[in-house]
């Protein structure tokens, strides 16, 4: 398509970004719009190019209901490659939609490409973000949640209101530098330079527009993830409680904190009720585990509030020991039904036998000068060809080879790292042990894109399988992220049953960017359309399959 008729059509479609749905005869269609672009913003006070979507940051929110169909139609008007993941999103039997390196082609400038995906059998609060190179640090991030269906009753009434809460770092560097510091191989990014919530810091003088109202008596949901590269954060609303009610997709028993840390990935979702003397009150973001702590505030207003917000912030909790006990506070809710209408606690993991253990140990260290973070020894490289198309179209011995890597981890004092595509293949609906190994002296937070699992434990030291005894068996939260602390483990279980290609990666983005992540590839044997889509039939092609035929299509 042309500059010129790009850019026509681009005014054209925009012009509203308001999503349109239409039934037919099934599931609710939702359209979207999106013009990515390049903007100017001054969250900290120091003027910096940041990555808009219809000239928003943070981008715009979906909101969605179990089972509908999201249609996002993305313009990059950017002068470099381009794609979005919808983290969370588990992408049933349609890892083509994923939106990472493994799985799709990069958007070249000055086209664009559509995302089809379905929120099948999905409730919660999740986000996208950019997943290319070091763009999640200029933005084009956002909120992105799912509804119960009407039919499905939720565990608590409805709230007054639905908020989502984005916090993270923010460097003023821009994405560019950022990549090209790393790109020189010696330097980390180091620490960032401020937090912001929802795009934005509170300056406290009095002037700070509200972020959110609350009526007084009423009661507020607030979705909150953790869209930064790299701190975990604490959050916590000044003179109220929070009472947990969701994590990541998974109904929750219903405890109430003062403080929820929320690590790089996470999203949690908090009943908070206006209870207090109407006027402001600050809801805080601040960094954790780290010497010098930065402090994000944003301004919560009652709608008869007289009086600004007391200049006193609640302490943060320090310590990571804190964290720990705070996760295995944490419970799933066995009687709440979640996207369907059987109990949650209906589906009794504990029981399973395990299949397979595999066993990951993170580590950094320089491979030709050049600082690499590595996942058993190895650092994944990301071919030309995406994974999942060679696979698909038969030729992935050409670009990757299959487990590399040891399921027992890498020999015991070895520091060596080998850069290169790190793929491993799981047997279709085999139930597998995941074992997240941290020898390091700085906390880490690993996700999984196409499942949620059992996070069944999180413990300091050195994983044994006597551990196994410890293991939370009954009603441990189905997640996407966890966090593992400095020189301990964390323990997840899982069952395959997803078809596809997918990322299981550091969320801090250095680590991930340097190779801190590999691809698991779930194939089913029967290659029928029960258990995976076929290719897109707008699909992106490049590297060595660009000019290759579609193989023959699945079917049933």
């Amino acid at each position: 398509m042309g500059r010129v008729m790009f850019s026509a059509l681009l005014q054209l479609l925009c012009l509203s970004s308001v999503a349109v749905w239409t039934v037919r005869g099934e599931d609710p269609y939702f359209f979207f719009v999106w013009n990515v672009s390049y903007g100017t913003i001054s969250p900290l006070g120091v003027p910096q190019q940041a990555i808009l979507i219809n000239g928003q940051f943070p981008g715009p929110n979906i909101n969605s209901t179990s089972n509908n169909n999201v249609i996002v139609n993305i313009f990059n008007n950017l002068d470099e490659p381009f794609l979005l993941h919808w983290n969370g999103i588990q992408h049933r039997k349609n890892s083509w939609q994923d939106g990472q390196l493994g799985t799709n082609c990069p958007i070249p400038p000055g086209t664009n490409y559509t995302y089809r995906f379905q929120v099948k059998d999905q409730i919660g609060s999740f986000f996208y973000y950019p997943s290319i190179g070091l763009h999640r640090a200029a933005g084009a991030f956002g909120g992105l949640r799912i509804n119960s269906r009407l039919l499905i009753p939720v565990p608590y009434a409805d709230p007054e209101d639905d908020y989502t809460v984005l916090i993270g770092d923010w460097y003023t560097k821009s994405h560019t530098t950022l990549r090209k510091i790393l790109d020189s191989g010696g330097r980390s990014i180091a620490r960032p330079n401020g937090v912001l919530i929802n795009g934005k810091i509170a300056k406290g003088d009095g002037t700070d527009e509200p972020l959110f109202t609350m009526k007084p008596g009423k009661t507020y949901k607030y979705r909150i993830c953790n869209v930064g590269l790299k701190a975990s954060l604490n959050l916590r609303f000044q003179g109220h409680t929070m009472k947990l009610v969701e994590m990541e997709g998974s109904h929750t028993v219903q405890n109430d904190y003062q403080s929820l840390d929320v690590h790089v990935g996470q999203c949690f979702s908090v009943l908070v009720t206006a209870d207090q003397e109407p006027k402001d009150y600050y809801l805080v973001a601040s960094t954790r585990f780290m010497k010098n702590v930065l402090v994000g505030k944003g301004i919560i207003r009652y709608t008869n509030g007289k009086g600004p917000a007391s200049p006193e912030i609640p302490e943060a909790p320090t310590g990571w020991i804190w964290s720990l006990n705070q996760f295995r506070s944490f419970r799933w809710n066995l009687t709440a039904s979640a996207a369907r209408p059987n109990p949650q606690g209906s589906y009794r993991y504990g029981s399973i036998n395990i299949t397979r253990t595999i066993k990951l140990f993170n580590s950094v260290s320089k491979v030709d000068g050049k600082l690499r973070y590595a996942i058993n020894g190895v650092s994944h490289v990301d071919p030309e060809t995406p994974l999942k198309h060679a696979e698909y179209f038969g030729v992935g011995d050409k670009v990757f080879k299959y487990n590399i890597i040891s399921d027992e981890g890498p020999p015991e004092g070895s520091t060596s790292i080998t850069l290169a595509p790190n793929v491993v293949n799981v047997t279709f609906r085999n139930f597998v042990e995941i074992i997240f190994e941290n020898r390091e002296k700085s906390i880490q937070s690993w996700h999984l894109d196409g499942y949620s699992f059992f996070a069944v434990a999180i413990e300091p030291g050195r994983w044994s399988p006597d551990k196994r005894s410890n293991y939370n068996l009954l009603d441990a939260v189905s997640r996407h992220t966890i966090q593992v602390y400095p020189n301990s483990w964390a323990a997840i279980f899982l069952t395959f049953d997803n078809a596809g290609m997918w990322n299981l990666r550091s969320e801090l983005t250095e680590d991930r960017y340097l190779g801190q992540q590999l691809y698991i590839s779930v194939l089913s044997p029967a290659l029928s359309l029960r258990d995976e889509y076929n290719i897109p039939d707008n699909v992106l092609l490049c590297g060595l399959v660009k000019d290759m035929p579609l193989p023959k299509p699945y079917s049933i």
